[in-house]
């Protein structure tokens, strides 16, 4: 018979900690928090016009609303908003909530091409997929964020389910449908361009074309080996195909919530969004026309479009503080300060060698402590970023 022998079992990792000592548990969670707010979690949503995917970031925060994006066409989450969601700044501002990047059906990465006669949604049924995107996530609200067409699918979700929506920042967006005059030229433009070169007019400006930037090479290096570019074709289709919003200043139709349009000076869809500002409540829009930044904002100048989104949200009572910090670049500078309902939040702007100019502007009681925050005004400001040379003022 074998004789049993003693031996001796060293434990590696002790199931209980010294008193004082690190919490396993807790670094475990810290670390799973933080790959979720940089690599995010995918999600392929059922909905009633097909499957589209999604990608989480972060964890849910008791009363606050998702942020949810939409990019624009020829690109996906990653290509629209990864420079702007990446930036140090916007971390600051974004660890506060759970970001949802929706890549339009067929757009995202590995996508195969959709079978030959596939019917694509409209952009208004794109928009009706995203009550199921919320119905997913366990959301009620969100603020969105849009990018040409994107800014478009969020804007008609936005007038179809006003309640569900507590903000709205558009960038690039046409409300308008095309009209005969359009459609001609577009048709015309499809004699001698290709899909790829249509795209790219789309979304840079005929300077940043003519000057074959960096991002104007990668867009069009993307194109060119894009195996879902016939997915990509169908979703240029629609866009072009889309509905007018009907927009009224004083009308029935119109937004509920704050609004901040963003364009480029000189960018393509530059009169459309002056346009479709006139259209809203000034008293509920802010509007950004950012200088040298030509067709793609949100990627040419994300320390700018930070700045306004930090503004943005204090403004809608979410973030207690706005750090004071004055881009290397020069920018808005937002004063660090606690929100109070009576409080009053001021822009500064350099004007040339000027003193600056402070704009004020009441912003509502904080959210999450205690009494729901009032109305917000953000005044209709027309907020010009030009490094070097910023300008602001009343519309």
């Amino acid at each position: 018979m074998t004789e049993l022998q003693e031996v001796q079992i060293t434990e590696e990792k002790p199931l209980l900690r010294a008193p004082g000592g690190p919490d396993p548990g807790k670094d475990a969670e810290l670390i799973t928090a933080k790959l979720l707010q940089e690599h995010g979690q995918k999600h392929q949503v059922e909905t009633p016009y097909g499957i589209v995917t999604i990608t989480i970031h972060g964890t849910p925060k008791p009363k606050r609303p998702a942020i949810l994006t939409y990019h624009d066409v020829g690109q996906n989450h990653h290509s629209c908003f990864d420079t702007l969601f990446h930036f140090e700044d916007m971390q600051e501002i974004i660890k506060n909530f759970v970001v949802i990047h929706v890549d339009a059906p067929g757009m995202e990465e590995g996508a195969p091409a959709f079978p030959l006669g596939y019917q694509y949604p409209s952009l208004d049924q794109l928009a009706d997929m995203i009550p199921c995107i919320l119905q997913y996530v366990n959301f009620t609200s969100i603020i969105g964020i849009g990018v040409g067409a994107g800014a478009y699918i969020m804007a008609r979700y936005s007038l179809a389910h006003p309640n569900t929506v507590e903000g709205l920042v558009l960038v690039n967006i046409d409300p308008n449908a095309k009209g005969w005059m359009d459609w001609a030229a577009h048709k015309l433009t499809g004699l001698t361009s290709s899909i790829s070169e249509m795209i790219m007019g789309h979304l840079f400006s005929t300077e940043e074309l003519s000057k074959n930037t960096e991002m104007v090479q990668q867009q069009r290096e993307i194109l060119s080996h894009a195996t879902n570019l016939p997915n990509i074709q169908l979703y240029w289709s629609s866009y072009n195909s889309r509905r007018d919003l009907s927009l009224e200043r004083g009308g029935d139709i119109s937004f509920k919530c704050p609004v901040m349009l963003v364009v480029g000076d000189q960018a393509p869809h530059e009169d459309a969004v002056v346009e479709c500002n006139s259209k809203l409540d000034p008293t509920q829009t802010s509007f950004l026309k950012m200088a040298d930044s030509g067709g793609q904002p949100q990627l040419t100048q994300p320390g700018k479009l930070t700045e306004a989104f930090k503004y943005f949200v204090q403004g809608m009572g979410y973030i207690p503080h706005v750090l004071d910090k004055k881009l290397s670049q020069g920018g808005l500078i937002l004063h660090d300060a606690p929100v109070p309902l009576t409080h009053r939040l001021s822009v500064q702007c350099r004007l040339g060698g000027r003193e600056p100019v402070p704009l004020t502007h009441p912003v509502p009681e904080q959210r999450g402590g205690g009494a729901p925050a009032s109305s917000p005004h953000h005044g209709g400001v027309l907020l010009s970023a030009r490094p070097g040379d910023e300008t602001a003022s009343h519309l």
